[in-house]
């Protein structure tokens, strides 16, 4: 297993769900229906802050690289939480995203980082599509801070599956469980989206 390998194997096989998290409809899903830049915003520190705080409880039980990785990860997050609610002004957290969720769950380094690959693949598509929101909303300054988070999130992406080649080699058990941890991941993402339009009345399978 190679690191370009992993990714693109998950990103394949899991390609309508990452477009369909990466469309407009995922900012309607994300908001209840009520897209603004300011919902936009609330939903995104909510998604910054549940990651900071994996990540945080991730580091604490990993040891050596892997727990290092796991800490910049979450110091980043912590400043992209940071940079979202200055702009909002104050910030009063949502409900614990359902990847999240997913995540917390995870147990072994495999199955961690490849639940950090996971996330990371969906995090980056939804960055994309929030700096696109804020260009057309002509908030440039929003739409630059959306494409700079996208950038940190690439060195994570880097680095974890740097990592998860190291870890797991090609000991084809090890890749297994990080591959199903990376697609539980994304699964996990696809099916609040999935409800969250089934909520409003909308059908969560055309993309656009």
């Amino acid at each position: 297993m190679t690191a370009e390998s992993f990714v693109a194997d998950v990103e394949d096989g899991m390609e309508t769900e990452l477009s369909r998290l990466g469309s407009s409809r995922a900012l309607y899903a994300d908001t209840g229906g009520e897209v603004s830049p300011e919902t936009v915003l609330r939903a995104a520190a909510t998604a910054e802050l549940a990651a900071a705080e994996t990540f945080e409880e991730y580091a604490g039980s990993e040891d050596g690289e892997v727990a290092a990785t796991f800490t910049e990860a979450a110091e980043e997050e912590r400043d992209h939480h940071e940079a979202v609610v200055a702009e909002l002004g104050d910030h009063e957290p949502g409900e614990l995203p359902a990847l999240h969720q997913y995540l917390r769950g995870r147990e072994g380094t495999a199955e961690r980082l490849g639940a950090f690959v996971g996330r990371t693949v969906v995090a980056g598509r939804s960055n994309e599509h929030l700096a696109g929101f804020f260009a057309g909303q002509g908030e440039t300054e929003l739409a630059e801070l959306f494409s700079g988070m996208g950038a940190d999130l690439d060195g994570q992406l880097e680095r974890a599956t740097a990592l998860l080649e190291d870890h797991c080699g090609e000991e084809t058990t090890r890749v297994a469980r990080a591959r199903e941890a990376a697609e539980g991941a994304i699964e996990a993402a696809y099916g609040e989206y999935a409800d969250g339009l089934r909520e409003l009345g909308v059908d969560p399978k055309p993309i656009c």
